[in-house]
């Protein structure tokens, strides 16, 4: 196969109603099978919803959360795959049989096959953990696809490790931009009361998404992901309202050169769809760099500096970081 049409979707879900939001994604799988689209990614957490858990306890919690093996939300999507024979990617909460709690994210295969990745990097609730491996795996479609949840993706080690275990195409499911960003230059939150009055005025807020809140901080790192690891990205994004915060939605497609083959700013539910021309990985300029590293400088990037922090430490720490200082062993003498 050299081609494969593939979808990104953006929608607003209603936080804890699991039964709507199975149902529109159920509406943009139908859709899109009909469109001939074989690989669609839904939003992080977009089962049960995103920004309101972090005012839950672990009971409020535990009662959105369903293990990925005998959950009904799984059990929907499973068979939603299979009968619209696609590759379907979708976020929830995971119930661990440790006992814990992950953002996850579950890609249901035609067969039946389920593969789930833990945000490795989960900062949304003091009671869920984050997950310790990446998740790279074959499809039917004869491309290996990995994924990494919303901000996952903004540390490079990440999406450089995904792609030396040979993705092919990163699903990057988000809850992202208009957020009370800590830095001055990222983002920054969004009049809710630009979302109400979408209708009578949408220029208003697409104006919002299309600008440094949204499209314009995602276009800073984004296409970086996709250009600098040799994959193809679909980038699924929240929209909407979310708590007190509005999602941007900007869901995108970009090819494994950073290009954006597919694209919207709508301020609503939203799908777009592109043909991804598998003859351009090979000798893209993502995976002429992959081969041309250096392994034996890279040492200390697995090296603690001592400045580390916990994934919520790190999300919502108001403290500057430290000054970076090259290690002695990078450094030449005088």
């Amino acid at each position: 196969m050299t081609s494969i049409r593939v979808a990104s979707v953006q929608f607003q879900h209603v936080p804890g109603d699991k039964a709507y939001n199975l149902e529109r994604i159920r509406h943009f799988a139908g859709l899109a099978s009909a469109n001939g689209v074989k690989l669609i990614a839904f939003p992080e957490m977009c089962v049960t919803g995103y920004w309101h858990v972090r005012h839950l306890d672990r009971a409020g919690i535990s009662a959105l959360a369903e293990p990925v093996a005998s959950g009904p939300s799984v059990d929907i999507l499973r068979a939603l795959a299979r009968e619209q024979e696609l590759v379907l990617g979708v976020g929830l909460i995971e119930e661990g049989t440790d006992g814990r709690f992950y953002n996850a994210y579950v890609v249901c295969l035609p067969d039946g096959t389920v593969h789930t990745h833990r945000k490795l990097h989960s900062f949304e609730s003091e009671h869920m953990a984050s997950g310790d491996r990446y998740t790279v795996f074959e499809t039917p479609l004869g491309i290996r696809v990995g994924v990494l949840i919303c901000w996952d993706n903004n540390l490079v080690e990440n999406a450089r490790a995904t792609a030396l275990l040979g993705a092919d195409v990163l699903m990057a499911p988000h809850q992202t931009g208009g957020t009370n960003s800590r830095s001055p230059h990222a983002m920054g939150r969004i009049d809710p009361e630009l979302w109400r009055r979408r209708a009578e005025d949408p220029r208003a807020i697409e104006a919002e998404f299309r600008g440094p809140k949204g499209r314009e901080w995602l276009m800073r790192w984004l296409p970086a992901r996709a250009h600098d690891n040799g994959m193809f990205l679909l980038f699924s994004n929240g929209v909407g309202q979310d708590d007190d915060e509005v999602r941007t939605g900007n869901a995108m497609i970009l090819d494994p050169y950073g290009r954006i083959l597919a694209e919207t700013w709508r301020a609503g539910d939203d799908m777009v769809v592109a043909d991804l021309d598998l003859g351009l990985l090979p000798l893209c300029t993502g995976r002429r760099w992959l081969r041309g590293r250096r392994p034996e400088l890279y040492g200390m990037l697995a090296e603690h500096r001592g400045d580390e922090l916990e994934p919520r430490q790190a999300r919502f720490s108001s403290e500057p970081t430290a000054a970076h200082h090259l290690p002695p062993s990078l450094t030449r003498p005088t």
